[in-house]
């Protein structure tokens, strides 16, 4: 697996609710698990940006209310370190991915990182804009 270029902050834990920033059905998804954690006993899992997280969706078409899906990590609030400057975004946002990391949506309404276009390269090809 590819590493990430930028120092990543993993500020998004179980619990988190966030936006699906694609047209998958889903509007606002719950973390209900972090893939691959790397957390110790007893430690809540924590991830960021790159990262492949379990939801639960919350807000979206009533067919996809209730249902456990995969989802990539594509913004988060918290800042991190690229290089020399600070990056942050307004929203933490993720894409609805299948079992092979393939995005079920046809498109992204907002910005993905650049961090994710060498690791995730098909997620990146649908978004409407890199920052």
């Amino acid at each position: 697996m590819l590493g990430l270029t930028a120092h990543m902050t993993r500020p998004i834990t179980i619990g988190t609710q966030m936006v699906c920033d694609d047209n998958s059905g889903a509007k606002i998804v719950g973390v209900i698990g972090v893939k691959r954690a790397m957390s110790r006993h007893n430690r809540v899992p924590y991830a960021g940006i790159g990262d492949i997280v379990m939801v639960s969706v919350k807000k979206g078409k009533p067919d996809m209310i209730k249902k456990k899906e995969l989802a990539l990590i594509i913004r988060q609030k918290k800042e991190f370190r690229r290089g020399k400057e600070r990056v942050s975004f307004e929203d933490n946002a993720c894409v609805i991915v299948d079992d092979k990391n393939l995005p079920k949506g046809t498109e992204i309404k907002g910005c993905a990182t650049r961090e994710i276009s060498e690791r995730y390269p098909k997620v990146v090809a649908i978004a409407s804009a890199v920052v």
